[in-house]
Formats: structure tokens, C-alpha cells, sequence
């Protein structure tokens, strides 16, 4: 039947993105917010905002599990934001019950790609040095740990409200157009309207 007149001015709740370091969340994730028009926040930037520190620096002060509680605290605060894609950090999913936190305020999108192009986007020089927990690996060593790492964590990315492959978006415009599938994808599922 018809929607009531007021139900388009619903505001739609929040799309997580989740997956590994360099599987797209933040790349996609500003398109994915700018097709829909939505607002778009990275919760490791919303954290550094807030904190007036980089996430390096919180996890020095604070240690890992005091950074995961600042992370846990401002993902139940983004949570309640209407109308918003959140790019999660690649351990976010992966600590205390923030799957279910997630899962119990949005739809939860799992960013797949293969250990390849993971290792083809995290070899690359500009990416190594942002990331402390892969700066000083070897070409041998960063391999491993991708494989390693993604399959401790798979139990988490799993348990996302559907998976999406993002292997096309080395370059601006399949960015745009992987974006219009996954739209494409959440109107099929009826997660987003017409």
C-alpha cells in the first residue's frame, strides 16, 4: 500500500561500512554518501576530531583497550545519526559487541576483495606510511599478515547484513559506478527507497 504522507521525511538509518585496510570504505564510502545525499562520516576521523589527536596517538596514551572503548562510546554516538554512511575502521567490527551495536542500528556492508588487490593497494608506498601497523613490513611480511589478519577477523566481516565486492575501484569513475550498484543492491533489498 502507500507509505503515509510524513514517511518520506524518515530519516533512513545509517550504512556501515566495514572490511579490511584498503578494501574501499573511506573511497566508496564519500561517493557511495555524496549519490545518495547523505552525510558521510569516518569513525577514525570522527575519534581524531573529538580527541584532537591521531588514532596513533590515542592507542599510545590509552593503550589498545582504552582506545577501543573511545571507539565503542563514539560508534553507539554515530549510530543514532539518520540519514548517514559511516566508514568503520578495519578493527572496528572486530572488538566487544560492535557487530551487534551495528547491526541493531543499520545495515552493515561488507567490503570484499581479494588478498591480492588488498596486498596491490597496501604495497604502495603512500599507503604503507599511513598505516603504522604495516609501515615497516616487507613486500613478504605485508602479504602474510593480510592473509593472516583477514582470516582472524572474517568471523566479524561476516556477520555484516551482506557482503559487496569492491575490486573495481581503482580509478574515479568506477568508484562512481560501483557506488550506483551498491544502490542499485540496497534498493533490491529494499534498505533504501525508490
Amino acid at each position: 500500500g502507500h507509505l503515509p504522507f510524513f514517511a518520506k521525511f524518515a530519516r533512513m538509518k545509517p550504512i556501515f561500512l566495514i572490511g579490511y585496510m584498503g578494501s574501499g570504505k573511506s573511497t566508496l564510502g564519500k561517493i557511495l554518501a555524496r549519490q545518495l545525499n547523505y552525510d558521510f562520516i569516518d569513525i577514525d576521523k570522527y575519534i581524531e576530531a573529538r580527541y584532537r589527536k591521531t588514532i596513533r596517538d590515542l592507542f599510545a596514551t590509552y593503550g589498545e583497550a582504552g582506545f577501543r572503548n573511545i571507539e565503542r562510546r563514539l560508534l553507539e554516538e554515530v549510530s543514532d545519526i539518520g540519514d548517514v554512511v559511516i566508514a568503520c575502521g578495519g578493527g572496528t567490527p572486530c572488538f566487544g559487541n560492535n557487530m551487534q551495536i551495528i547491526n541493531s542500528k543499520g545495515t552493515s556492508i561488507y567490503l570484499q576483495v581479494p588478498v591480492e588487490r588488498l596486498y596491490a593497494r597496501l604495497s604502495r608506498p603512500h599507503s604503507k606510511a599511513k598505516r603504522p601497523v604495516i609501515a615497516g613490513k616487507t613486500d613478504e611480511e605485508l602479504m602474510q599478515f593480510i592473509t593472516d589478519n583477514l582470516a582472524a577477523r572474517n568471523k566479524y566481516y561476516s556477520q555484516a547484513s551482506f557482503s559487496f565486492d569492491t575490486t573495481n575501484i581503482e580509478t574515479a569513475a568506477e568508484t562512481e559506478e560501483t557506488a550506483a550498484i551498491l544502490i542499485e543492491e540496497l534498493r533490491k533489498k529494499g534498505i533504501i527507497g525508490e
